[in-house]
């Protein structure tokens, strides 16, 4: 890491806000009333400290394994860190993310939360999570179903879950807007103030219709490598990673 490398993230960091100002005005908002999440997802330490450096706080991870080998060590080294787990938790993995993570913005289904309260009680540490829902109906994609979502929110603070707010990864390759915006009027009349939504390409106008937690990755990072390809067991066919 090089003094250059500080100052590009930490330029980076103020474009980034300016744009989440400029936003979050438009809602008689500033800056400072957004949570910006760095999603360091897939990218190592030596990435993460320049953001670090320049004052980024939260960060968001997909993977509870990829977050207990990079944010012990880092925790060490820069004090208050608030880590978020982004993507979606295996129920065998609650105890773990709870030992690790800050908030949770996956919370999703009824084995979760128990999995998640029991883990929680073992640990007597409350851990504050967003529920995630399935705004646009995926199957494929995690989340509560919008109708099953008043009761999960009534078992969670039954089970002395903290419950933030809502969060929704809307469908790819469609206007964002309408998705953020049932967001919001479900997260209204369920009587919860924070909504975690909007990411790089779209968290200006997730702002404008009400996110209070943006989680930002590639705006922060770059491109992120793909993964490289199998190589085939005769050898033929190898493909070099273009873009690592």
């Amino acid at each position: 890491m090089t003094t250059d490398t500080i100052i590009e993230a930490a330029e980076r960091l103020a474009t980034l806000r300016d744009s989440i100002d400029r936003a979050a005005r438009l809602t008689q908002r500033t800056a400072d009333a957004i949570n910006l999440i760095a999603v360091s997802k897939t990218h190592d330490a030596d990435a993460i400290r320049p953001l670090l450096h320049a004052g980024q706080r939260r960060f968001g991870e997909n993977r509870v394994q990829e977050a207990q080998d990079k944010w012990p060590a880092l925790r060490e080294e820069f004090s208050a860190v608030e880590l978020h787990l982004v993507g979606q938790l295996q129920s065998n993995k609650a105890a773990d993310a709870v030992a690790l993570f800050d908030v949770i913005h996956s919370l999703d289904r009824p084995s979760l939360l128990t999995a998640l309260a029991r883990a929680m009680d073992s640990a007597d540490k409350r851990v504050p999570c967003f529920i995630q829902v399935n705004i646009g109906a995926e199957e494929q994609k995690g989340g509560c179903a919008i109708a099953e979502l008043p009761a999960l929110i009534v078992a969670a603070r039954a089970a002395d879950i903290p419950v933030l707010g809502l969060m929704c990864v809307p469908p790819a390759d469609i206007e964002a807007a309408p998705f953020f915006a049932l967001l919001a009027k479900i997260a209204r009349e369920e009587g919860l103030e924070r909504l975690s939504m909007g990411m790089s390409g779209d968290y200006e106008t997730a702002i404008m219709l009400g996110a209070t937690d943006v989680r930002v990755g590639t705006a922060l990072f770059g491109q992120r490598p793909s993964p490289a390809r199998p190589v085939p067991a005769s050898g033929r066919g190898m493909l070099r990673n273009s873009r690592a």
